[in-house]
């Protein structure tokens, strides 16, 4: 069992009394959360808050909050203990909730869901990090805000909140912010999204001596895109990869050449151009195959039937399916699915 990380020595009463003039941040930790994550995002503010190498909240403050002063777990088996509870704690201009592991632990408690309501009603800005995102959908402070997730847990969050409207949810973007909401996609990001956030008060040649010192030559642009999932190749222009994230996101229900190019800010004409200098397709070519490999891929590792993966994949039925599939593989959908089935048999 590793030792819980305590208060740091610095956060004295002195300390407690906050600067009305300092950025204050309120970092709530979710169970198992991401401790990449967490570092980046408080070192920045570490790094930025100060001048030298003497870590003092100068410029801004942070404290981790929760509901009670027992450590929390990261998922990687490190503990931090909350410095102050969500009843001692005070006023924040931005409350920080970061996740991790959606599928082992306890769920995110009343009293956090509470702690998020109340802060948004007091106007400080919401920033869900990782899978912070799904505790302040669960907390109701997200309605009609756009949301950035993970490509990774993008159907996690579709199968949790299937009354959220899609058109809202961003996953081939790096973090997301409207308004008084601030989503990110967790990892490296949490760099780039403090970055973001601070520069809106404080110079941003700090900002950038911070990133710096992290090693970190520039922080990234929230309409960067997230690195390429698994199966799809790394292509460089960063509009591709995000018409690529958005046609997996969209397997179901396909979007038109105008609608992908509206969702990737280019004129339709321009992507058709780029696309096909990058892929050797058109965009609604790329996407038709990425349909059909994921049908096949169905077919393969799922006991659906040919009609299911159809509606699944964004064909009107088994019909229509099949006449794709024998152009692209050669064969009848039941006919690749028996082939492979005696090859790996």
């Amino acid at each position: 069992m590793c030792s819980a990380i305590t208060t740091p020595a610095f956060l004295n009463d002195a300390a407690r009394k906050r600067d009305a003039s300092r950025v204050r941040f309120g970092i709530v930790l979710l169970p198992n959360f991401t401790l990449t994550a967490f570092s980046g995002f408080v070192d920045l503010l570490r790094l930025a808050s100060d001048d030298g190498d003497f870590s003092k909240p100068v410029r801004c403050a942070w404290t981790i909050v929760g509901e009670t002063l027992t450590p929390i777990r990261a998922s990687c088996g490190i503990q931090i203990q909350p410095w102050q509870t969500f009843d001692e704690a005070g006023q924040f201009d931005y409350i920080v909730v970061i996740g991790g592991l959606l599928h082992a632990g306890p769920n995110v408690s009343d009293a956090t869901l509470r702690f998020i309501r109340d802060a948004a009603a007091a106007s400080a800005t919401l920033v869900g990090i990782c899978t912070g995102a799904f505790a302040l959908t669960r907390a109701g402070v997200m309605n009609g805000y756009r949301i950035c997730v993970s490509w990774f847990h993008y159907w996690d969050y579709v199968g949790r909140f299937p009354s959220v409207d899609e058109t809202l949810l961003v996953a081939d973007r790096l973090y997301v912010i409207d308004g008084r909401r601030i989503t990110c996609s967790g990892g490296r990001a949490s760099i780039d999204v403090a970055a973001a956030i601070l520069q809106r008060h404080i110079d941003a040649a700090i900002v950038q001596k911070a990133l710096r010192i992290l090693l970190v030559e520039d922080a990234q642009r929230a309409s960067a895109p997230q690195p390429h999932p698994p199966g799809t190749e790394p292509f460089t222009h960063p509009r591709v990869k995000r018409a690529v994230h958005l046609m997996q996101q969209h397997i179901g229900r396909p979007l038109s050449l105008d609608e992908l190019a509206e969702r990737v800010d280019m004129s339709a004409r321009h992507l058709q151009r780029l696309f096909k200098s990058q892929t050797g397709d058109s965009p609604l070519t790329y996407a038709r195959r990425m349909r059909l490999k994921t049908a096949a891929w169905f077919l393969t590792s799922s006991e659906r039937t040919v009609a299911e993966i159809a509606a699944t994949c964004g064909f009107s039925d088994a019909s229509h399916l099949g006449r794709e599939f024998r152009k692209e593989f050669g064969l009848a959908p039941n006919t690749y699915r028996a082939n492979q089935m005696r090859e790996f048999s």
